[in-house]
């Protein structure tokens, strides 16, 4: 994805030692163009898979997942929820997930309604740092007995233990650009 490359070092913002941020054109200000073209690939990568449902985290996946949607038949979008609402009754899974960027624990959940051992996901995520996120969406595809056909990331840390935790869970990690560290405030790509 070279357009996704040239963007990353044009626009991406290296803060901290290793956060990249990227919110001009991934997860505040959203480029649909290009999240088309994201899209398509996801679907290029995981056009064998029998996905009937796209699952994601709140809230940066959203966009990314319901664009991808549209090119895996108009198949459903599910988003984990972060913590419990009155809203959601007591029929949902639920499990912890930490949150890297943000340091802390919080609850995720998807109702019972939206998931079950009828669905073959794709699990889609922005990044792909220490894998939190995904294991609990893992966890909860688990829990409602759904099949995980695979996970697309956009931007994986490669220097973190993510894809490697992903993989020893046997999950299919597909990341579109992989980021190998940070120099002098500059991002290296594999």
């Amino acid at each position: 994805m070279e357009v996704l490359k040239k963007r990353i070092l044009s626009d991406g913002i290296v803060i901290e030692p290793d956060i990249l941020k990227v919110d001009s054109f991934l997860n505040h200000q959203i480029d649909v163009a290009l999240f088309e073209q994201i899209a398509k690939e996801f679907k290029r990568r995981f056009k064998d898979k029998p996905i009937n449902k796209i699952v994601t985290i709140e809230s940066s996946g959203i966009a990314l997942a319901v664009i991808a949607s549209l090119y895996f038949d108009h198949c459903k979008t599910v988003f984990v929820k972060k913590n419990e609402s009155r809203i959601i009754d007591n029929h949902f899974y639920k499990t912890v997930i930490h949150s890297y960027t943000k340091d802390k624990d919080y609850t995720g959940i998807i109702s019972k309604n939206y998931l079950n051992s009828q669905d073959h996901i794709l699990i889609i995520d922005d990044f792909l740092a220490n894998g939190e996120a995904c294991l609990g969406i893992a966890d909860l595809a688990h829990q409602a007995g759904a099949v995980i056909e695979g996970v697309g990331i956009v931007i994986e840390k490669g220097f973190q233990k993510g894809r490697k935790r992903l993989e020893e869970a046997g999950l299919q990690v597909e990341s579109l650009i992989i980021v190998d560290g940070f120099n002098d405030g500059k991002v290296i790509l594999r």
